[in-house]
């Protein structure tokens, strides 16, 4: 157990800098490198079969978000209890949470392959597959969803893997994956000729062997050591853990339900417009996988906090918690403001990247990037606050953020401005939606603050002279 301490006291005691470089930076990787996945196989599709397969995977994305969204929700739940009962000390609740974990995450990630092959017809409808991007979309998809087991319980472990001190391995186990796939797919879909299927074996294949090396870590799990009783499914115990992923979760879910509704918008008024909708859903679907890519890089950035956060709020160290704090917003804004520049001066260069296609598909490419994401500078704080709050056991507030960032704001604005402004009203719904989410974020994270110091001064003020 004495790996273990160290790990631990090093969460306590060690610069909040140094401690948010090393769980940080590999986090950020390993996040960025799940949004990859569906992101590569969008540039080889584009490459090799055309925007069709571009719009099939755009279609067949948020399914493949939902099965994500409930992997993270008992992942990053588990993890944030684990890291505060540590923190506690309360080291035989933490070793409870990762054993029930891992089993309910496997028995939900059997539940919802079943649920997806099964109902795959209608899911593609109700994400505004068109008539002839259907059968792109069932040659991807269910090969995709037949898979998802491996996905689900692989992102369920590296959440926990992470908290345990080695977000080192988490980076290489996702790295794997990836690389895996990003050879595999111009070997399938150029040289084997399997089109959108070839895309999907790729994706699958690198799924597959990142759920294996995450497989392998759960008999070296440092701070805590199980036993085959931990591994019983305790629904007391998820009930616990469970609120504390509600903002991953909800993250990840708003992106599906905005995908229905911006998809079917972008389906109506594309179809009244000079673009035509078949362009306008292909596009748009890079625009969302684009911008995954950014909040997955500042995800991870908060994420990657999230264990230091965690155990200093539970041991009553409110000063570290704060620096923490500073520090992540500050990196989020950056990293924000760099998308926003590269977004605005080169969209027509990264639309190039998944594929070449005529002059409208590039005159659109280039409104949805400059209009729907004018505002996503402000996006690092939002997303790093709702994370935060979901690290220090306030998972409501953290529920709030992310909801009102991708829903509340979001949905009413596109359906306001799209019913005077067309198709233009669905991209400039993005900006105002930002903007929105932004101030209410920013009013939570300064009251938090405000508490934060708080609590620091009354720790001063009871210590000795």
């Amino acid at each position: 157990m004495d790996k273990a301490l160290t790990a631990e006291q090093k969460l306590g005691t060690a610069p909040i800098g140094k401690l948010l470089i090393h769980y940080s930076v590999p986090c950020v990787v390993s996040m960025v490198v799940n949004a990859l996945y569906n992101m590569v196989d969008q540039i080889f599709v584009g490459q090799g079969v055309g925007y069709l397969g571009n719009g099939a995977t755009s279609v067949i994305f948020p399914i493949t978000v939902v099965a994500i969204a409930l992997a993270l929700w008992i992942g990053d739940g588990s993890a944030a209890y684990f890291n505060l009962k540590l923190g506690e000390g309360k080291e035989n609740e933490a070793r409870r949470c990762v054993g029930t974990a891992i089993s309910f995450g496997i028995v939900v990630s059997i539940a919802v392959t079943v649920i997806l092959v099964a109902t795959l017809k209608q899911l593609v409808r109700l994400f505004g597959c068109t008539d002839t991007i259907y059968p792109y979309a069932m040659e991807y998809g269910v090969i995709i969803a037949a898979g998802t087991v491996f996905n689900m319980i692989g992102i369920v472990l590296i959440s926990l893997i992470r908290a345990d001190g080695s977000p080192r391995y988490a980076m290489i186990a996702q790295l794997t994956g990836c690389v895996m796939n990003f050879v595999l797919d111009p070997l399938f879909i150029f040289v084997f000729h399997w089109g959108c299927a070839g895309a999907a074996w790729a994706t699958i294949i690198g799924q597959i062997a990142t759920f294996l090396i995450a497989v392998f870590y759960i008999p070296k799990f440092k701070c805590v050591k199980l036993s085959r009783n931990d591994y019983r499914v305790d629904m007391s115990m998820c009930r616990k853990f469970m609120p504390l992923g509600i903002s991953s979760f909800i993250t990840q879910i708003a992106v599906v339900i905005v995908c229905a509704v911006t998809n079917n918008l972008l389906s109506l008024y594309g179809a009244a417009s000079k673009f035509g909708s078949d362009i306008a859903l292909a596009v748009f679907g890079i625009v969302m996988k684009v911008q995954q890519l950014l909040i997955s890089a500042v995800a991870g950035i908060a994420a990657g906090a999230q264990p230091i956060i965690g155990y200093n709020f539970g041991a009553g160290q409110h000063g570290r918690v704060k620096e923490a704090l500073r520090l992540v917003n500050i990196s989020a804004t950056v990293l924000a403001v760099a998308a926003f520049i590269a977004f605005q001066l080169f969209p027509v260069q990264i639309i190039s990247i998944f594929g070449s296609e005529g002059a409208l598909y590039n005159e659109f490419a280039e409104m949805s990037f400059r209009i729907f994401l004018m505002a996503v500078m402000l996006d690092g704080f939002t997303i790093a606050a709702a994370i935060f709050q979901q690290a220090i056991g306030h998972p409501g507030k953290s529920a709030a953020i992310t909801l009102c960032r991708q829903i509340v704001f979001l949905i009413p604005a596109e359906l306001l401005l799209s019913s005077i402004f067309g198709l233009v009203g669905v991209l400039a719904a993005g900006a105002v939606g930002d903007v929105l989410a932004f101030i209410f974020a920013f009013i939570i994270i300064r009251h938090e603050s405000k508490l934060l110091a708080k609590n620091e001064a009354a720790v001063i003020a009871s210590q000795p002279a």
